[in-house]
């Protein structure tokens, strides 16, 4: 999994992200590349297209709908059979798709923004008895704002 979430897990409002961080972008970039980008719905709509060099995998509950230069798929099991010969698959959101990708994930890419943000959409709990943190860098913007990439390895 990949996320960027508020210290109160807030991943977005109104199927829009709720700051711009050019580091993290950069980052989601550089890891999701050549890979599979597994995703609800909303979260493709929310997108401008389809994201090159990756194969993006959109999972609804509508049979009829159709996404450009996309996968569509019915349920998190069916995309991760999809994309079975991709050594490492990325579920990209949104909150639901995390949700249900949480028990097949073994690696979370978390960007922790540092403050509370208003949202309606919201990346789960982690369990710390499940996750280990692995790996930690700190970061602050321009304007003061801090967030950390964390890396989280199911135990």
């Amino acid at each position: 999994m990949i996320v960027a979430a508020a210290a109160n897990n807030a991943i977005g409002k109104d199927n829009q992200l709720l700051w711009h961080l050019s580091d993290d972008l950069k980052r989601f970039k550089q890891l999701t590349s050549g890979h599979a980008i597994i995703m609800g719905r909303k979260t493709f709509e929310s997108l401008p297209k389809a994201l090159p060099n990756r194969t993006n995998i959109v999972i609804t509950r509508n049979p009829l709908y159709q996404a450009a230069e996309a996968v569509v798929c019915q349920g998190i099991e069916e995309a991760l059979d999809i994309c079975s010969n991709d050594p490492n698959p990325f579920i990209i959101g949104g909150g639901e798709i995390y949700k249900q990708g949480m028990y097949f994930a073994d690696t979370i890419e978390l960007t922790r923004v540092h403050q509370d943000f208003d949202g309606d959409t919201f990346f789960p709990e982690l369990n710390t008895t499940e996750w280990a943190l692995t790996h930690e860098e700190s970061k602050t913007t321009a304007d003061g704002l801090a967030y950390s990439f964390l890396t989280y390895k199911k135990k």
